[in-house]
């Protein structure tokens, strides 16, 4: 057996799937081995993912598509799917996966047919992203015979894109988000008038059956279809976004107080999307000028969904939907199923823990998890958790009928996702994605299809994979009975492994060097890369090149309840090792986010808005730990004890804390060094302890069971195989276990477990069963053992410094956010003390991130700053691509730009890296050595004060 079994054959999501050898001949009539033969033209780990269950079904001869990117751009960067596909035959090397215009779509999806019939591949395999949602490339390979492994082209064109799909929803009486989806109608409109149209497809040569037309809008959709098919603009992005411009005016004028959303048709995965901010949060004396002030940037906004997309090209649909946009939102999915004639549904998932539409962590919503979790709220008197448990079963009731409705009038042949947002009881549709969704697997951990034969009750088969099920209806279409889902596990968890830093923002560039094996209960998906080398048995460095995502691996964990499975992601993250160089990834941010809802309460509803306020109050946290000297503050609490011990017991009260400084102090090292994970600790203590009327803490926990715990917390205990650096140190284990064995044998001596009330006995006189010499003993232990667990009050400090605590979770399972979270400034200001700036010289400003650098909006538009040029504070600089997302990069400070260090577009920086030579408006102070030590000196005096 592999030292990485569990990577390997983990059951609970690797089978024998091959049903070419089932008894029965009717199931064996829907084997897959000798009827499809597929090319992969995806990557990721949905690539990896689709290899492994073809392999389980039998599926033989499948291949993959390569990029560059993928194989020889960058050095550390091959695809690890290669450890395993050694045919190099069935590897295809493609410039890249998709292309950036127009033509280049077009080339590649006709470089896919040439490659599929060369090769014998009969059908075509997209996963999800890239051009798995594009219903033009769907049609090419239909019309070159091609069995596409997902909704056919009809679906495509009826759900896949935004605003067909919201007409196919309006007409099917399914509630949707209120907004505007007919952007280029509007636009065309403005620009030739409704009686125009035909005077515009005459001067264009398009062909256009106007008369075929009930209405103006049909007209307008005709026109435009007949565009794109002759790859021309008789509309450009400037006529959109002026149109858009327009309608968001109206919209801003009648609800001032929301956001609204413009969200390109194409879109997916949080790309191609902006926010408009709502007009009451723009200065103006009147409600007129703040709309105008809110509406100025439409344009630009859409040009910038457009170009991100990479969709403004000449002939492509350009159209941008706006609507209004719900802050207090809960984003949840259903599963759709469907083969044409049959659809059904298979629970959700909430994917509301996400942060600028990046899904973070997304958990399963099944009916059977609700209900037992409402049964739980019910017998502990929680009756506003219980009613909102309800609720939920409610909703997600309706949800999954108007999914399966929705499925059905667009013909859905495969996978699909009904995308909703929650507002109280309220739910709107928002798209469907005609595709398999990253976040798939959450569902195939909880449900599976069972295939019955219609003439045989008994006659049946059970699928497990979405990948297998959309391969099945491929091969096999309306041939195949519906299925009735069974239950697998009434809960599941994925978190979403993303190579980005501290403050969530992308880190592209490092290699993972090692990455601990999954252990029992772990399901990890990530491309391939845990595979080990085949001949030494041992991890294979990789890079994180990031010329695509964020994304490295989707970890997931399953349970009997929400609270089980949180608990056993918790374990799994605990458990892992994963470091590098110039390594950055989001893993401390999942312990933490996942053990704040073990602490708080795993039921809680968290919008889509929860996440940059817990980012913001993890940064308050740092920013706290950063005024800390902790050495001191020990120092001075063991001052004051030995002070306090009297001459004769001063000697040996300093040495007894000298021998407990590392077991103490190392653990809040650590915290302080990880504000996320100090969050999660934080959370999990909360009602540790409390605090009394004068402003001191007093636990409620023995603080020598808190230290122990936070050494399990922190993976860190005793294992005379690992490291030192890694594990406590043995002395100091063996200190932990004296005492913890001391208090062990007190509590069972005297009947309690309750420390407080433990305390209270020991400050007495001797008990029964004691005389008063070994009393005086006991005594004497316990303090020489509490001796210097003060200094952990200093956590509880920083958390009440910070208010930490104010974020919480309600009876009804609302989350009370504190208004200073939502304070934009402040969110930004935490963002920069979780990740600090690089360090500049006050004459230069340097690079933010690496990526690819761009000094303008596009090539047509001019840059942002040449020499000379003086910049204010908050004008764009320049615009820098990490992981396929274009931030735009703001000025901090005003200043003038003397020289220009990088001027071509794409070209790569790296993060710290001198862009531009300037010279400030005003000269930046920065603190010296002296003074940080001064500065914490006098704050850790402020916390010795509480003590």
């Amino acid at each position: 057996m592999s030292s990485n079994d569990n990577y390997l054959n983990n059951p609970l999501i690797h089978a024998d799937r091959k049903l070419a050898a089932h008894s029965s001949e009717w199931v064996r009539s829907f084997s897959c081995k000798d009827v499809l033969k597929p090319l992969i033209i995806c990557r990721g780990p949905i690539r990896k993912e689709a290899m492994d269950v073809f392999d389980e079904m039998g599926v033989d001869g499948y291949g993959i598509l390569l990029s560059e990117k993928d194989s020889i751009t960058y050095t550390n960067a091959l695809a690890p799917e290669l450890r395993s596909l050694t045919d190099d035959s069935r590897v295809h090397r493609v410039p890249d996966y998709t292309g950036a215009t127009k033509e280049e779509r077009a080339q590649r999806i006709q470089q896919i047919v040439n490659i599929s019939k060369a090769n014998g591949y009969n059908a075509i395999f997209a996963g999800y992203g890239f051009m798995s949602e594009d219903a033009e490339m769907v049609e090419g390979m239909e019309r070159a015979g091609l069995n596409f492994i997902g909704p056919g082209s009809f679906t495509q064109r009826s759900a896949g894109m935004k605003d067909q799909a919201k007409r196919t929803a309006l007409e099917t009486g399914v509630s949707v988000t209120p907004g505007v989806n007919n952007a280029t109608s509007i636009a065309l409109f403005n620009k030739y008038g409704k009686d125009g149209l035909e005077q515009c497809a005459k001067d264009n040569n398009l062909d256009v059956d106007f008369a075929a037309c009930r209405d103006d809008e049909e007209k307008a959709l005709a026109l435009l279809a007949a565009s794109y098919k002759a790859g021309i603009d008789i509309i450009v992005a400037a006529d959109i976004g002026l149109a858009l411009q327009g309608e968001a005016k109206r919209m801003l004028a009648e609800k001032p107080n929301n956001r609204f959303r413009l969200k390109a048709i194409a879109g997916g995965g949080g790309k191609g999307q902006r926010i408009l901010q709502s007009a009451n949060s723009f200065e103006g004396a009147t409600l007129e000028e703040k709309v105008e002030a809110a509406s100025a940037n439409v344009p630009d906004l859409v040009l910038e969904c457009l170009i991100e997309l990479k969709t403004n090209g000449v002939g492509d649909n350009k159209n941008v939907l706006i609507e209004m946009n719900i802050d207090t939102t809960r984003h949840q999915e259903i599963q759709v199923v469907g083969n044409g004639e049959w659809c059904m549904t298979m629970g959700g998932r909430d994917c509301s823990l996400q942060m600028h539409e990046q899904k973070l962590l997304e958990v399963s919503v099944t009916k059977e998890e609700l209900e037992e979790a409402k049964a739980t709220a019910e017998a502990a008197g929680k009756a506003k958790e219980a009613d909102q448990l309800q609720k939920d079963i409610e909703i997600l009731a309706k949800m999954e009928h108007e999914g399966s409705v929705f499925g059905k009038a667009v013909k859905l042949d495969s996978v699909g996702t009904f995308e909703c947002i929650v507002d109280g009881e309220a739910h709107y549709f928002m798209e469907m994605n005609t595709r398999i969704q990253v976040e798939h697997r959450v569902t195939e951990l909880c449900y599976g299809l069972r295939f019955t034969n219609p003439e045989n009750e008994n006659d049946y088969f059970e699928v497990e994979s979405l990948v297998e099920t959309m391969a099945l209806i491929a091969a096999h279409g309306t041939r195949l009975p519906e299925p009735t889902r069974f239950l697998r596990n009434k809960s599941s968890v994925e978190a979403r492994l993303n190579a980005t830093n501290q403050a969530l923002q992308p880190h592209a560039g490092g290699i993972i060097k090692k990455w601990s094996d999954p252990v029992d209960g772990e399901i990890r998906d990530d491309q391939g890369i845990s595979m080990h080398n085949p001949d030494t048995d041992m991890f294979m460095q990789y890079r994180l090149a990031g010329a695509y995502d964020s994304n490295i691996a989707l970890l997931l964990t399953v349970g009997g309840d929400r609270l089980n499975t949180y608990e056993n992601m918790a374990e799994t993250i605990r458990k892992t090792v994963l470091n590098g160089s110039d390594l950055q990834t989001n893993l401390q941010f999942h312990y933490g986010l996942v053990n704040w809802f073990i602490g708080n309460n795993i039921n809680a509803r968290p919008t889509t808005r929860f996440i940059v306020p817990y980012l913001t109050a993890v940064g308050e946290l740092k920013e706290q730990v950063n005024q800390v000297e902790l050495n001191y503050a020990f120092n001075s609490i063991q001052k004051a004890a030995v002070k306090a011990a009297g001459e004769e017991a001063a000697k040996a009260t300093a040495a007894a804390f000298e021998r407990k400084r590392s077991l103490l102090l190392r653990p809040i090292e650590e915290l302080f060094a990880e504000p996320h994970i100090l969050a999660g600790w934080l959370s999990l203590h909360k009602d540790h302890f409390h605090m009394t009327a004068d402003g001191h803490y007093e636990w409620t926990e023995n603080p020598l069971k808190v230290v122990a715990d936070t050494y399990h917390y922190l993976d860190m205990e005793f294992d005379e195989n690992a490291p030192a650096a890694y594990v406590i140190w043995k002395h100091d284990d063996e200190i932990l276990q004296e005492a913890l064995a001391f208090y062990a044998q007190l509590e069972s001596m005297l009947d309690t477990c309750d420390y407080e009330q433990l305390v209270k006995l020991i400050d007495g006189d001797a008990p029964k069963g004691f005389d008063a010499d070994r009393w005086v003993d006991v005594q004497a232990a316990h303090a020489g053992y509490q001796m210097g667990c003060d200094v952990y009050d200093v956590l509880l400090y920083i958390a009440s410094k910070t208010g930490f605590y104010d974020l919480q979770v309600n009876e009804d399972l609302t989350i009370d956010i504190p208004d200073r979270l939502m304070d934009v400034e402040l969110q930004e200001a935490m963002a920069k003390v979780l990740v600090p700036p690089p360090v500049a010289s006050s004459d230069e400003i340097v690079a933010v991130s690496g990526g690819m650098f761009y000094p303008r909006e596009t090539p047509e538009h001019d840059i942002y700053v040449s020499e000379g040029t003086h910049f204010n504070e908050g004008d764009p600089l320049y615009i820098v691509e990490v992981m396929k997302m274009f931030n735009k990069v703001y000025a901090t400070f005003s200043g003038t730009i003397d020289k220009v260090l990088v001027e071509n577009d794409g070209e790569i920086i790296k993060k710290g890296q001198t862009l531009f030579k300037i010279t400030p408006d005003e000269v930046i102070e920065i603190e010296t050595p002296e003074q940080v030590v001064t500065r914490q000196r006098a704050y850790t005096d402020l916390f010795l004060k509480t003590l």
